[in-house]
């Protein structure tokens, strides 16, 4: 099976992590919110990054998915307004679904609905989007903080992805420009796209007001993050060839990309449109027909090749659109030329 499907990063990228320097305070129950090195080293890469922030403000996260539980608990109650892209990330959804939110879907173009629907929460991935891949510029990332501020909608930014960039891009966090407005805000990151998915940490940093209901909220739910798996992540940021081990990893991952690109012009030429994304994992395909392409997972999988359909990406229920995700970066360039003829000849010979 070649999978197109996930998220995965390159197992090849994994570095080498070695716990010698743990201790056994480390194997011991720690704080619900992280242990305070790591909150004090992802504090100064939120300052940065352009986010001012204090190490009280940081909350250490089982992987930036338990963030986007977290959130939802505390915010989402049944008919509650979210703002979401269109299209925007799938586990997002069925998180804020889960909970009973009502949806408005924005774009980076246009974040008016926001502020007409009085929007309660606005959840953005804007740098190197999931599924899209696209970065917001400078002026989509001022309209959409406006946006938020005029309706005083919580801003809820998802930024797993802003450490793989390929070409010079925007990435100053949004939340950098509500701290001293009164509008709340979260911010949250990942380690599992820069170092290991494995470790399952990530981490957010929000509006004071909000910690403690979120820090309570996790505690009920895990106690705490791995404080093993914290040791190891303070390690990777404490480490003098981070910046040498990032340069690899993203120059790494732009060759890929360029394969991917390559392999796409030869298979889908004559079949979608896309746009080589700047940075993140994914390219999103705009299929010249409307094909339902939940409907071709199954003949593609009876093929050993997977994808993400496009649909299930969309707040709303529209049968078909013609779009598809495809990960770029986990499979060798052999498995996704192999991978990408039988798709295509699956795209090619559906009805």
């Amino acid at each position: 099976m070649v999978s197109f499907a996930g998220g995965l990063p390159a197992a090849e990228t994994f570095p080498n992590l070695c716990l010698d320097s743990a201790t056994k305070d480390w194997m011991q129950y720690g704080a619900s919110e992280g242990d305070q090195p790591l909150r004090e080293a992802v504090a100064d890469e939120l300052r940065a990054r352009g986010l001012s922030v204090h190490p009280w403000q940081v909350l250490i996260l089982s992987g930036s998915q338990q963030g986007v539980d977290l959130v939802a608990k505390l915010c989402i109650d049944r008919g509650t307004t979210v703002a979401v892209e269109a299209p925007t990330y799938l586990a997002a959804l069925q998180v804020f679904r889960f909970f009973g939110a009502r949806f408005v879907s924005y774009s980076a173009e246009d974040p008016a609905p926001i502020v007409a629907a009085a929007a309660e929460m606005t959840y953005a991935n804007p740098t190197f989007q999931n599924p899209t891949g696209h970065c917001y510029d400078t002026a989509q990332r001022f309209a959409l903080v406006d946006a938020c501020i005029r309706a005083g909608s919580l801003l809820f930014e998802d930024d797993p992805y802003r450490e793989l960039a390929y070409e010079p891009s925007a990435r100053t966090p949004l939340c950098a420009a509500l701290v001293d407005t009164g509008t709340p805000w979260v911010y949250q990151g990942s380690f599992s796209k820069s170092l290991a998915p494995g470790l399952r940490l990530g981490f957010l940093a929000c509006t004071p007001a909000l910690l403690p209901a979120l820090t309570r909220l996790k505690q009920a739910a895990d106690l705490h993050s791995s404080r093993l798996g914290q040791a190891l992540a303070l390690a990777a940021l404490r480490d003098p060839m981070q910046p040498a081990r990032l340069e690899r990893l993203v120059d790494f991952y732009r060759q890929r990309r360029d394969r991917f690109d390559a392999l796409l012009k030869v298979h889908f030429h004559d079949l979608a449109r896309w746009s080589r994304p700047a940075g993140g994992l994914f390219f999103w395909l705009a299929l010249d027909r409307l094909v339902d392409t939940r409907k071709l997972l199954p003949i593609a999988l009876d093929r050993q090749v997977a994808f993400m359909p496009g649909e299930p990406f969309y707040a709303d229920s529209a049968p078909a659109r013609g779009r598809l995700r495809l990960n770029f970066s986990h499979a060798s360039t052999e498995d996704a030329a192999r991978g990408l003829a039988a798709l295509a000849e699956v795209v090619r010979t559906a009805n």
